[in-house]
């Protein structure tokens, strides 16, 4: 158990006199220096490792502490891209310029607390409970060679023993409440608040990547194209959009756990939310179920046979997310099956037969979009001197070829939609079926600027998702809407 701050003596300390200016400068590691945890840390730093770690603590019935600590042993933890409190790393380096040592204290896993100690220049490694025993016993050699427990200032969050709190010559409390500021300002009056993290709607809406649902209206698509464009069907359909919604965000949060050491060396996604540790673990670890009892739920109201179709977008997202988007080329076919899956979903949420003409389209034209997206992601790294990305199964010199796949995938579903138009079901369906040929250029152009402006790097998110943002793929998206509600 962590200790708590108590303040048992309501008298105010007298003032500390001013000490030589070469005193040290104590940090905690985690909750100060870290935004987040090592145990959550090396967790997360090989997600399949963890897992057969998991496995092996359940068959030997080691429990909790025997899978942590050799989660611990095993893991290899990015310190150069962990998620520090810059605040903190601020008034560290503020320090060393003026000379100063700098101590970080750790309750836990010394060996990954000196190993943060080096990379970041600082002096060394100081047990908490140490520190704590020093301050109370006046034994200013106890800590540490070089280190005066009667000459430091500490910057922690709250969790330290009062003795710590007390002997300090400047504290700092990492962020907290107003009220724990109140309990230690009266342990130490030189303390200063700083840092902390803002969980505001920002946080969240960045970790639950709500730009991401503009792919979710291909739920609509089956509405459209079976012309069931009525109140009722509507309704079902924004049900189905709420509820892979949610299943999504779950999927993207688990994702970017998952992720969590391969994003940090991203120029771009080293700012997404749990990344960044502006939204903690354990936090995202009680929104994913929370989110999929909420889709579950949704889905429910729809129909089992739509539950189902949401427990297999869930599974192989999950799958995506562990093993599949590690491998060459079967990253790209499970993208496009996600998304024909959201168009099935669609169709069940309304109660229609999807068409065999337009599974094939949906398969030819997401791989397409697919593959340019790892297209715009290899031509990114290649223009920022950025070596191959470590956890997909492509390289940088792969760029043309990925190109040429995402062309003729494009122009292959252009061919099936050709073939569609000129078949006896357009005919049987629509009034006015000449019109749908217009739909070709427009395809033809939408498809060929996708690939151009990921080509110049000019499109830095999924193609879908650039088609809401950018005022050329709306006109053409608007204007395919229009020809084929008047081909009706």
């Amino acid at each position: 158990m962590e200790q708590q701050i108590w303040v048992q003596d309501h008298a105010v300390p007298p003032p500390k006199v001013a000490k030589a200016e070469s005193r040290a400068l104590v940090i905690d590691l985690e909750g100060a220096l870290l935004r987040s945890n090592l145990d959550q840390e090396a967790l997360f730093a090989d997600a399949a490792g963890s897992l057969a770690c998991l496995y092996d603590a359940v068959v030997s019935g080691s429990g909790k502490g025997g899978f942590l600590d050799r989660v611990l042993t095993e893991a290899e933890i990015d310190y150069a891209h962990l998620p520090y409190e810059p605040e903190v790393l601020n008034i560290a380096l503020a320090a060393r310029a003026r000379g100063r040592k700098i101590y970080i204290a750790a309750r836990r896993y010394p060996h990954h607390a000196a190993a943060i100690a080096s990379h970041l220049g600082f002096d060394g490694v100081v047990a908490l409970a140490e520190l704590a025993a020093a301050t109370q016993t006046s034994d200013t050699a106890a800590p540490g060679p070089g280190f005066d427990a009667g000459n430091f200032d500490y910057i922690g969050n709250g969790r330290a023993p009062e003795s710590v709190w007390r002997a300090a010559f400047t504290t700092y409390v990492v962020g907290g409440s107003d009220q724990l500021s109140k309990q230690l300002e009266l342990l130490n009056p030189s303390l200063k608040q700083i840092g902390g993290r803002d969980f505001s709607w920002r946080t969240w809406l960045n970790a639950l990547r709500v730009h991401q649902y503009a792919k979710n209206t291909l739920v609509f698509v089956p509405a459209l194209t079976s012309h069931q464009m009525n109140l009722a069907s509507l309704g079902e359909a924004l049900l189905a959009f709420l509820a892979f919604s949610a299943c999504a965000s779950s999927g993207y949060l688990l994702n970017d756990l998952f992720d969590l050491a391969a994003d940090r060396q991203h120029p771009n996604k080293r700012y997404r939310a749990i990344a960044s540790g502006a939204l903690p673990i354990p936090m995202a670890l009680i929104a994913i179920p929370v989110l999929w009892i909420a889709s579950a739920v949704a889905g429910l109201f729809i129909s089992s046979v739509f539950v189902a179709v949401l427990g297999a977008y869930l599974a192989i997202t999950i799958a995506y997310s562990l093993y599949l988007k590690k491998k060459m080329l079967v990253d790209i076919v499970t993208l496009a099956g996600l998304y024909t899956v959201r168009i099935v979903g669609g169709a069940v949420a309304i109660g229609v037969y999807i068409s065999e003409w337009l599974m094939i389209f949906s398969l030819f034209i997401f791989t397409s979009l697919a593959l340019i997206k790892r297209y715009s992601e290899l031509a990114m790294r290649q223009e920022a001197g950025l070596a191959n990305p470590a956890n997909r199964d492509y390289r940088i010199s792969d760029l043309q070829i990925v190109a040429a796949m995402a062309a003729a995938s494009g122009m292959n579903a252009i061919t099936v939609f050709s073939l569609y138009v000129s078949s006896p079901t357009v005919a049987q369906m629509y009034g006015r079926p000449w019109m749908l040929w217009l739909l070709n250029p427009l395809l033809l152009y939408w498809i060929g600027r996708a690939l151009m402006l990921a080509h110049r790097q000019a499109m830095p998110d999924d193609p879908i998702v650039y088609t809401f943002k950018d005022n050329a793929s709306r006109i053409v998206v608007v204007a395919m809407m229009c020809i084929v509600l008047a081909a009706i």
